[in-house]
């Protein structure tokens, strides 16, 4: 180890230094004492270190001429392995050389056949292409000649049905808004009626002849009938009821229609909020209001025995009849007191159908002796045409044993002109002088 003498000097210089430092506590004469050691020291660390150095001349001396005969040697030996491989890569050179020619050559006669495998592929598959490029023509051709006939076919059938349904639809929506225009125009005409005061009765009788004419027939009501003789006060419509007797004449009922829409609105209004006291002053005043039209209807319309002595009023709402009827004990007091009878769109549609119930009814009864006269005639000539069917039997029967009689007449005839020889049909028209068969 080179380092090992420096460090010997070093730790022997450390050492000097303490000693140094201690005979520097104790006195002069260990100062004396101590600087002949340390000279001593210092010499023999020189002695020392030339020593080494000498050493460490030699050694590395010894080593540059070791590490010189080495790479010497290891020169020589790698020249002498580098100049195996160089003849060992000529070598190899030389055999890949010949390898890749007789690599080349394989190659080149390869390449030839597989040109020639190529072209006689190629042929082949051009002939198998074109061949199935001709079959698939043709079958597209067919294939796209069926098509078109099914989508002609097909869309001929569609767009005929889609114009008949657009035009049915376009027909439908034209029907429609035909429908909601008159719709429209009536909801307007509505609403004029509505919020026209003078009009409000003529919805009311509208709906009132429309009733009237689902329910009876044209000549069992009137319209704008007359109840008094003399009288220019006409109500909205009578029922004409047949009289008593044969002789008597036909009875009126009055049907007069009233429709009190700011009554009833305010009533709706105050009933919306829920507002008690606006409820009852709105159905007080509706009441006075529906009997100040009984008043009218009794004054006006009730005439016995030209009418029947009680009248109908109509009002034209459920709502507004429901309110009428919620009033305690109005509808009676109108009936004893007016003798009017108060009736909405369902309770008038029922007393309607009774009435025509009574009709037919009553004229069941008027025809009843004219029908059994009838059925009595009928039954006289059903007895005169058995005795004709009895004649016509016997007739039929007279002529069927002529008949009879006429055929065996006949088959003995010809059993005795069995052995007689026919003669031409010519001929015997001839000799029995008959006409021809063209002959009148």
């Amino acid at each position: 180890m080179d380092w090992i003498p420096y460090a010997n000097m070093a730790l022997s210089a450390l050492v000097l230094l303490v000693l140094a430092l201690l005979l520097a506590r104790r006195g002069d004469d260990g100062t004396a004492r101590l600087l002949d050691s340390l000279e001593r020291l210092e010499r023999r660390l020189r002695d020392e270190m030339a020593a080494g150095r000498e050493e460490q001349t030699q050694a590395a001396r010894g080593l540059r001429e070791e590490v010189a005969v080495t790479l010497k040697g290891l020169s020589e030996l790698q020249k002498g392995t580098l100049d195996a491989f160089g003849a060992q890569m000529a070598r190899l050179t030389r055999t890949l050389e010949q390898r890749l020619e007789a690599f080349s050559r394989q190659i080149g006669e390869m390449t030839k056949v597989n040109e020639q495998r190529q072209e006689a592929l190629r042929a082949t598959v051009e002939q198998r292409l074109t061949k199935l490029q001709e079959d698939n023509s043709a079958r597209l051709e067919q294939m796209r000649q069926t098509v078109d006939e099914k989508l002609q076919g097909t869309l001929e059938k569609r767009l005929g049905e889609s114009f008949k349904l657009v035009s049915e639809r376009l027909e439908l929506v034209h029907k429609g808004l035909g429908e909601m225009q008159s719709l429209a125009n009536g909801v307007g005409d509505l609403k004029k009626v509505l919020t026209n005061v003078k009009t409000r009765g003529t919805w009311g009788e509208v709906q009132l002849g429309n009733l009237l004419e689902q329910v009876l027939t044209s000549e069992q009501y009137a319209a704008n009938g007359i109840c008094k003789e003399g009288s220019a006060e006409r109500v909205d419509y009578v029922v004409r009821l047949p009289g008593k007797g044969e002789g008597e004449g036909e009875v009126l009922l009055p049907i007069d229609a009233k429709f009190p829409q700011e009554d009833y609105e305010r009533l709706r209004d105050a009933a919306d909020r829920a507002d008690v006291d606006g409820i009852e002053m709105a159905s007080k005043a509706l009441e006075l209001r529906v009997r100040s039209f009984a008043k009218d209807i009794r004054t006006k319309y009730i005439n016995p025995p030209r009418t029947t002595d009680f009248a109908i009023l109509f009002l034209p709402t459920e709502g507004l009849y429901a309110e009428v009827l919620r009033r305690p004990g109005l509808t009676e007091q109108l009936q004893q007191d007016y003798r009017v009878n108060v009736c909405g769109p369902t309770t008038l549609g029922a007393l309607l159908n009774s009435l025509q119930m009574g009709f037919k009814t009553l004229a069941i009864q008027k025809q009843s002796s004219a029908v059994w006269e009838i059925l009595g005639a009928v039954k006289t000539e059903f007895g005169k045409y058995g005795e004709v069917l009895d004649k016509v039997q016997k007739k039929l029967t007279e002529a069927s044993d002529s008949i009879t009689h006429i055929s065996v007449r006949k088959r003995a005839i010809d059993r005795k002109l069995r052995s007689v020889a026919e003669l031409p049909a010519g001929t015997a028209q001839t000799l029995l002088e008959l006409g021809g068969p063209d002959e009148e």
